[in-house]
């Protein structure tokens, strides 16, 4: 066993250890923002992991995943408004609102390829930001608020914050699995080989453009189901979710933390925002001082943070 593997490996068992003592933690040092906190970062690297998916194992540089975001937190909000708070009803339609929007997107898209792909997904996300902002019946431009949290069977109990901490975490574990088995299933590696050479995939036989759809549709529903959670988390849904700034801030949780790494959407979702908070307690342009630092990581840490990982403990060796 090399020293790269035991520096990667502590760190692992550190953070998943450490993640679900979170709740122990914040209630033995009365710190409740800090549950808050930790339960967002659960949330947004369970979307980094849909999109590392397909941006990681897939090369789909997509610039709208942020929609899935805003759909699955849109149709638990328009339901919840319309007096409906069943989680079994709300729940799988955000999921299928998100893949019938993700079948629609791809369908389109990865008949291109480049900087056409890029502007798609785009259009098609800020064609979505636009339409809910203009339904004034849900809120408009000011967002919809949710009086009611998803009901489900007792005990669950979606207002217990430490509950619904758990069940993120469970789903973040859940996901993070599921994306595991399928980029080392015969249909991730036929996914994984059109991003390293498309053209010789077909040639060999398979139909690259039907394995990259399902991935697609994969990467958005997933991606729903967090937009669901995060808006059960905030009480609040806006079309602020579902802007191209919040597609980029997954991009850069998934190019931080390390692409094609399955844990690496995980540490660019906790530095990410755990350094956002930091600055932002400390000044108001802290922006200026947080593009510097992904800039140095980025350009030093090849891979991202689990790349620098491995380098590390290969430097020690």
């Amino acid at each position: 066993m090399t020293p790269a593997w035991n520096v990667r490996t502590a760190t692992v068992v550190l953070l998943l250890t450490a993640l679900p003592l979170v709740p122990v933690y914040t209630r033995l040092a009365h710190d409740p923002f800090l549950l808050t906190l930790f339960t967002r970062i659960v949330i947004m690297a369970l979307a980094a992991v849909s999109l590392n998916l397909i941006l990681g194992y897939g090369g789909m540089m997509s610039f709208g995943h942020a929609a899935y975001l805003g759909i699955g937190g849109y149709a638990v909000g328009m339901l919840a408004h319309e007096g409906i708070y069943s989680g079994l009803v709300q729940w799988p339609l955000a999921l299928a609102a998100s893949a019938l929007f993700a079948l629609v997107i791809g369908a389109l898209s990865l008949r291109t390829r480049g900087v056409y792909f890029i502007m798609i997904t785009l259009a098609f996300a800020q064609m979505a930001y636009y339409v809910v902002a203009g339904i004034a019946r849900y809120g408009g431009d000011d967002g919809l608020t949710i009086y009611k949290r998803s009901q489900f069977f007792s005990p669950l109990d979606l207002s217990n914050k430490i509950q619904f901490y758990y069940l993120c975490l469970v789903l973040l574990y859940g996901v993070t699995y599921l994306v595991w088995r399928l980029v080392n299933s015969r249909f991730g590696m036929v996914v994984r080989g059109a991003r390293s050479n498309e053209i010789r995939m077909r040639a060999l036989g398979f139909p690259t453009y039907r394995y990259k759809l399902v991935c697609f549709v994969i990467a958005g529903t997933l991606c729903g189901l967090a937009g669901a959670l995060l808006a059960n988390h905030n009480d609040f849904i806006s079309p602020a979710t579902m802007y191209w700034t919040r597609s980029g801030d997954l991009i850069v949780m998934v190019v931080l933390g390390g692409m094609a790494s399955p844990l690496g959407p995980w540490f660019g979702a906790l530095v990410l925002l755990v350094l956002e908070e930091a600055l932002s307690s400390i000044t108001e342009y802290w922006q200026i001082i947080l593009g510097p630092l992904l800039l140095l990581i980025v350009l030093f840490a090849r891979g991202g943070i689990d790349g620098l990982l491995r380098t590390i403990g290969g430097k020690r060796a």
